[in-house]
């Protein structure tokens, strides 16, 4: 894996979750940000690689990426990352979230200065993940892409490990670096106190970050601080509601290496919308999502 270059690295704990449903079915799936996202690049033709951490003994978690071996990096980490997710509504939109244990921080120098991409995509899942300095050093080496949710979202180690999301501390000093922000609906109203999402992204903007995307069940937004974009989610079921975000935010990056914001948001809006549909990441072909397209936004060609 010497000397190579990708479209984007995917940096971020790949977990092992147990989900419970509203009826009170409980599945064991491994999951995180960063095998939803990479899943969904790939299969849209990207060349991307990913850089996770794992304790030894629970490697076997990694045959759950779609992506080719050669182009996955795991580190050893005194633990991995374990989260346990019970949903009480039938759409998976509320829901209780308990991380048992958490993989340890990554840091610059975790990333291998021989490989190299157009994008580092910090793919987080809870506060911890990252070393305070990461986004800066990586912001040295190239456009830097974050998931908010991994500076957002905390861990009450007192009280059994639930999770709680908090403001982000650093986020006025941090967001300049950004060069691709996510968020959802949610949490973008903690971070600028808006419930208009589209003042949300231009605040959002005002302190730095170069592009915003904004996820909401009924639409996804960008703004680039020329325009408001938005395209409707389309999915006929919400079967695979889990890694909706993700999906929607790898796909969007790597489009615009080379299409514009709108170009993009539609091809990542209808990716995620065939995604939701089914259970796991994206398994498809990006001829497959074109085909979507076609069918379901005949009104966005």
């Amino acid at each position: 894996m010497k000397n190579k270059h990708y479209e984007s690295m995917i940096i971020g704990h790949v977990t092992m979750d147990t989900n419970t449903d509203h009826l009170g079915n409980t599945v064991h799936a491994a999951g995180g940000a960063v095998l939803f996202s990479s899943a969904a690049a790939y299969c849209l033709g990207h060349k991307v690689c990913v850089l996770t951490k794992a304790n030894p003994a629970e490697q076997d978690r990694m045959r759950a990426f779609t992506i080719p071996e050669e182009d996955l990096i795991c580190l050893p980490s005194a633990r991995s990352t374990n989260m346990e997710n019970t949903y009480f509504t039938a759409d998976k939109e509320r829901r209780k979230s308990v991380c048992t244990s958490q993989g340890d921080a990554f840091t610059i120098e975790d990333v291998p200065e021989d490989i190299t991409a157009d994008i580092y995509h910090l793919a987080g899942l809870v506060v911890g993940d990252y070393a305070d300095d990461l986004i800066p050093a990586l912001a040295r080496r190239g456009n830097v892409a974050v998931d908010v949710q991994g500076y957002l979202r905390n861990v009450d180690r007192a009280n059994g490990g639930t999770m709680f999301f908090a403001d982000w501390k650093d986020k006025t000093e941090l967001l300049p670096y950004i060069r691709f922000l996510k968020t959802d609906a949610a949490e973008a109203e903690i971070l600028t106190g808006e419930t208009d999402r589209a003042a949300a992204a231009k605040q959002l903007y005002a302190w730095g970050a170069k592009e915003i995307l904004i996820t909401h069940n009924t639409e996804v937004l960008v703004y680039d601080g020329k325009d408001i974009l938005s395209c409707p989610i389309r999915a006929r079921n919400l079967s695979g509601r889990t890694g909706r975000g993700d999906t929607t935010f790898a796909s969007y990056i790597n489009e615009r290496l080379q299409r514009s914001p709108f170009e993009a948001l539609k091809l990542a809006t209808a990716a995620v919308s065939y995604k939701m549909e089914s259970p796991g990441p994206l398994k498809c072909t990006r001829a497959d999502v074109r085909q979507y397209f076609d069918a379901f936004y005949p009104d966005f060609r």
